[in-house]
């Protein structure tokens, strides 16, 4: 292994990251925010499972058969062979994304889980590391991930999608955690992991398979970079903050305050919302305000003419794309699909997705709906997705509601039953797993930080 010098002489934002993922212990993370990394882990685990039988991530699953090894000691989970750590990661994070069930922080309008956990579980099979270690590496990746979402803002967002992006350099930093990298050494992984970053929203025009590409590569990329920071490979100092860095060619309003915001004070780790509905997160607002008005007044679908839904710009810029949905995984990105299936059925889950694509019905409620710019909305977001929604009924009423914390969110969470509850019906949906494996699953996390070596999830 080359030489490298081990301090890091300018306390640049980029470097006091590194410094910070590179020294993280267990012992420096308050229990409550342990508690929540493992409920964050199982909520992803139930993700990965239940994403096993979709088209693209089984592609994605040929695609790492045919390059990689077929024997090895990380574990992909959608089929429970043996692997290497990039090929198990690479399509672990691509099934964690694919039903629009794992969590999203607020703020940065990232979705940490499905790039943070796949790698680390991946490294720490392959390494015989500890649950502890897995831990303290994965809300490293959550941290610096997080801040860096920020950091790069609105703009970025609405090209660029930034699980995609600023999850290459979650993934980098919770491997290097794992692989043990000095702070110069990290620095240099969070380098290359941000020159490989990338992920742009237009697949959505299309119904295209690429969302799942994102986080594959996002996982795989950042286990690359921390693996050639290991053996001396060298990064971009200030990749995030440099003149040619990440904000200079990603966003037109970063803001450097947010990459180092309390770090090692605020755990923002535990702001991260879990997803209640199967879809895109900016249709959990308005579908929550709507299922409340719903009940408060006892209407029924065929009661509803209209539904406006009043939302931020970056609902309208992801959302508004999809009109005419032709994919079950574009629907959850069509707030009329999602507004029609909380109208009839009452909620938005997996089972409801796939049966409502060709209904003719849930298409008569969705051209109902329709989306419209709410000021007080849009400057509420990302910090706080505030729900509004206002409908005409049949018999001519004007009704409206809003929630100001849709169910998920930290304030309003799920509990230890509710996300076991969540991560069984996720584990069994595509028999990816018995009810019987998910509860050996769901005892082995919550007994992870005594696991002295983290080895496989699921019986061969």
């Amino acid at each position: 292994m080359s030489a490298l010098p081990r301090s890091l002489p300018d306390a640049h934002p980029s470097a006091t990251l590194a410094e910070f993922a590179s020294t993280l212990q267990f012992d420096d993370i308050p229990a409550a925010v342990v508690r929540r990394a493992e409920d964050l882990l199982l909520d992803t685990l139930g993700s990965i499972l239940a994403g096993a039988g979709s088209r693209a991530v089984q592609t994605i699953g040929r695609y790492a058969s045919t390059m990689g090894p077929a024997q090895g000691p990380a574990e992909v989970l959608i089929d429970r062979r043996g692997t290497t750590p990039l090929f198990a990661a690479m399509v672990n994070a691509a099934a964690a994304h694919v039903v629009e069930q794992d969590d999203v922080h607020n703020g940065s309008v990232f979705h940490p889980a499905a790039v943070v956990f796949p790698p680390a579980l991946a490294v720490a099979q392959a390494l015989g590391a500890s649950g502890r270690d897995l831990l303290t590496a994965s809300v490293a990746g959550y941290e610096v991930g997080i801040r860096a979402g920020e950091y790069l803002g609105r703009s970025h967002y609405k090209i660029f999608h930034t699980t995609g992006t600023v999850g290459t350099l979650a993934a980098a930093v919770t491997v290097g955690r794992l692989l043990g990298l000095d702070p110069a050494r990290m620095l240099h992984a969070l380098g290359s992991a941000g020159t490989q970053a990338a992920g742009l929203w237009e697949f959505l025009r299309d119904a295209a398979d690429s969302k799942q590409l994102h986080t594959a590569k996002a996982a795989a990329d950042g286990l690359t970079a921390a693996y050639l920071a290991q053996d001396g490979f060298t990064g971009a100092q200030r990749i995030l903050e440099g003149k040619q860095g990440m904000a200079a060619g990603m966003s037109t309003d970063a803001d450097p305050s947010r990459l180092t915001d309390r770090l090692g004070e605020r755990w923002a780790l535990a702001e991260t919302s879990f997803k209640f509905h199967a879809s895109c997160r900016h249709t959990h607002p308005a579908a929550d305000a709507l299922l409340a008005l719903m009940r408060d007044h006892g209407l029924k679908a065929d009661d509803l003419a209209e539904v406006d839904a009043q939302v931020h710009q970056g609902a309208i810029d992801v959302l508004g794309p999809v009109v005419n949905p032709t994919t079950v995984h574009q629907s959850k990105f069509s707030m009329g699909t999602v507004l029609a299936l909380i109208a009839r059925e009452g909620r938005a889950g997996l089972a409801e997705f796939d049966a409502a694509l060709h209904d003719a019905e849930v298409a008569r409620l969705r051209e109902r709906v329709r989306m419209s710019f709410d000021a007080e909305v849009d400057e509420a977001y990302p910090q706080r997705w505030i729900g509004k929604v206002s409908v005409r009924t049949t018999d001519g009423r004007i009704l409206s509601a809003r929630v100001d914390e849709p169910k998920g969110d930290p304030g309003n969470t799920l509990s230890r039953g509710e996300i076991e509850d969540k991560a069984m019906r996720l584990g069994t949906y595509a028999g990816a797993a018995t009810e019987a494996e998910m509860r050996a699953l769901i005892d082995q996390v919550w007994r992870l930080a005594e696991l002295p070596r983290v080895g496989r999830l699921l019986p061969t």
